[in-house]
């Protein structure tokens, strides 16, 4: 056995060393090595907007869908978990506007059933709790949970988090762009305004009752001092469900190092956001305006030469704020997430299809396959398992 052992060993310097000496050699076993990892993960992607228009029986995410996000695409990129997200832009804080706002946030409440209970459940189940992930897994079917961006649809009746959690709610923020009734939001700081200066009293109610059911609280809308003041009111971990790193791209949407060790502190975690503008806002930037320039002059001018010359946000990018947040804060506290069919989406990881290039670039970077696993899943359901131990000490069971 020993000397079993010491001939596995050797070979396995050997291949070393022959994959150092032979660079296509090395880059295959990486790819093989990131195939493997990536089919054994849990993948998880915390935001994807959707619109209920692409949930009929005529026209759903059984079928390839022209959107960023659908079943052939989550089975083409090995995608197992896709949050689906019930959106309301925010409106008037009126009796008016709270009732069309529940309106619209019923309706995907319903879309998203539909599809996994009418359209394709042999395909897809929706989860609400990791069990239930594991459970849909070992059926052979993707996984569908659902986020909540904006409190707003609440109205002025928290009543109505339990009505959210039974529908399947298992993430939801106060706030989106403009301050509403629970908080201030993040844009405030493009107009130098506040509303409550933080969160306002019915701000707390609401998160004490999403502590009360088991609803994680996403930070990645509200202001800078809502957050501070959420993380401190919430007796559960919060989740960033859809931010980058400050640090590395200067938006308001992103946590700066001072948010970052709060979430940490919170227990929670950051699900590093694959916006480009949220990514690095100027090469974004520079990108567009070239490919602006380029297609003014010459409409059919190929995108691909725009690219090699002013090369756009990448997959290679993206990664740099999982590394910068894992060197920040710590591998348990980062995740990802891409906002696909949102405005997400960068080279490389345009769709759902392309999901297994962000653990190749993962595995060229040295992580593990344990810290792949966490990266990827772990992490943000270890939240929510502690999320839901909240509750249930909360309600006393």
């Amino acid at each position: 056995m020993k000397k079993m052992k010491k001939i596995s060993g050797l070979l396995t310097c050997l291949l070393f060393i022959y994959c150092a000496e032979n660079p296509q050699q090395k880059e295959l076993a990486i790819q093989q090595t990131a195939q493997l990892i990536h089919l054994k993960t849990t993948t998880l992607d915390t935001h994807n907007d959707i619109d209920v228009k692409n949930f009929t029986d005529s026209l759903n995410y059984s079928q390839d869908t022209d959107t960023q996000v659908n079943l052939p695409k989550m089975q083409a990129g090995a995608l197992d978990v896709s949050w689906f997200i019930v959106y309301t832009k925010q409106g008037d804080l009126t009796p008016q506007g709270y009732k069309k706002a529940a309106d619209n946030a019923q309706s995907k409440f319903d879309a998203i059933r539909r599809l996994t209970e009418v359209y394709a459940p042999a395909k897809i189940g929706l989860a609400t709790s990791s069990s239930e992930v594991d459970s849909l897994r070992e059926m052979g079917k993707k996984v569908a949970m659902i986020g909540v961006e904006n409190a707003y649809p609440i109205g002025l009746d928290t009543a109505s988090v339990k009505r959210y959690y039974d529908m399947g709610a298992r993430y939801m923020s106060l706030a989106h762009n403009g301050h509403n009734q629970f908080s201030d939001s993040n844009t405030g700081e493009f107009d130098n305004t506040v509303k409550h200066g933080g969160i306002s009293t019915l701000g707390k109610q609401l998160i004490e009752k999403m502590n009360y059911y088991g609803i994680m609280v996403d930070i990645s809308h509200p202001s800078k001092e809502a957050i501070r003041q959420t993380i401190t009111h919430s007796k559960a971990p919060v989740i960033a469900s859809h931010s980058s790193a400050r640090s590395l791209s200067d938006h308001p949407r992103n946590l700066d190092d001072e948010q970052l060790g709060w979430v940490k502190e919170s227990g929670g975690v950051v699900q590093t956001v694959a916006l480009a503008a949220f990514v690095n806002k100027e090469k974004d930037a520079a990108y567009k305006k070239a490919k602006d320039s380029l297609l003014k002059i010459d409409p059919k001018a190929s995108l691909e030469t725009i690219k090699k010359n002013t090369p756009p946000v990448n997959v290679s990018d993206f990664v740099d704020h999982i590394d910068y947040i894992k060197n920040k804060i710590g591998i348990a506290h980062v995740g990802i997430s891409s906002d696909f069919d949102g405005g997400g989406g960068i080279e490389g990881w345009q769709d759902a299809s392309q999901t297994y290039n962000i653990t190749l670039e993962l595995v060229r970077r040295g992580y593990s396959e344990q810290e792949i696993g966490k990266i990827w899943s772990g992490n943000l359901l270890r939240v929510l398992d502690r999320t839901q131990e909240v509750a249930k000490e909360l309600q006393g069971n």
